[in-house]
């Protein structure tokens, strides 16, 4: 069952969120519900819209697009919410904005408990790992990863990381006795190399 004060908590992060980027984002775009691929496919034009009104470089655009299209295909093949049949639902928030130092995207979806610990450690060992490392797990689970029952190779969080060249934030919020609200946060710089 989920409590009052726990629902608060995430309640009040996401509102949060919508505060600071109405406020001071020449580039928000927020979404809160149902993530299908047709809804995907929708934020994911609205994005690249966005992106190239910045008039920025080529590769500076491909590699925000990319992250962002990891971001919602993880909300989309991950969240562990279900609908009252136990069909599972890809619910969850996503956040595009825009810093002076670049661009951010905020992610939210419900994860089971048992998952926690593994999920912690691998953005850890992201975190964690030189330009170099990153590449060669990319490679590495590109040639030995297998494909799971959702359809993913664990990629995403790899590419991300890489991609991003920063550091993943994250923070699981407690969400009832058996989930909590993940919500992962990826910056992306307007000037680098990527690796």
């Amino acid at each position: 069952m989920l409590t009052k004060n726990r629902m608060d908590n995430v309640i009040y992060f996401i509102k949060s969120i919508l505060t600071n980027e109405l406020a001071y984002s020449g580039f928000p775009l927020i979404y809160k519900g149902e993530m299908d691929h047709s809804i995907m496919r929708s934020f994911a034009l609205m994005a690249n819209r966005k992106i190239q009104e910045k008039q920025l470089p080529t590769s500076i655009r491909k590699r925000v697009f990319h992250i962002i299209i990891e971001c919602l295909q993880n909300v989309t093949k991950h969240s562990d919410d279900f609908d009252e049949k136990e069909k599972q639902i890809g619910n969850g928030l996503f956040v595009v904005g825009e810093t002076m130092e670049g661009f951010y995207v905020i992610t939210g979806n419900i994860v089971m408990n048992d998952k926690i610990k593994m999920l912690r450690e691998r953005i850890d060992t992201l975190n964690g790992a030189s330009a170099e490392e990153l590449r060669g797990l990319f490679i590495k689970q590109m040639m030995e990863g297998e494909i799971d029952a959702k359809g993913g190779a664990g990629l995403g969080l790899i590419d991300i990381a890489r991609k991003s060249g920063k550091k993943l934030y994250y923070h699981f919020v407690p969400f009832n006795e058996r989930s909590h609200y993940f919500i992962l946060v990826v910056t992306i710089p307007s000037s680098h190399n990527v690796v």
